[in-house]
């Protein structure tokens, strides 16, 4: 009876594509937590950079039109 029983449970498929998808998404968000730590300096380096040119140019004063 237990053998028939493992038998089926081998053979039976249902849900393996949850299970597939379950490990991928358990993949990406390993690879996202290693790799978003390094690119938050970056990306808060960079904003820093423009908000200081843009400081920097709005302290020039007006633009006069002709």
């Amino acid at each position: 009876m237990f053998r028939i029983l493992f038998a089926k449970l081998l053979a039976d498929r249902k849900g393996q594509d949850l299970i597939e998808y379950a490990l991928m998404a358990g993949f990406l968000a390993a690879i996202a937590v290693g790799t978003l730590p390094d690119a938050s300096t970056t990306f808060s380096s960079i904003f820093g950079e423009v908000s200081s040119a843009l400081s920097a140019a709005g302290n020039l004063g007006p633009q006069q039109t002709f």
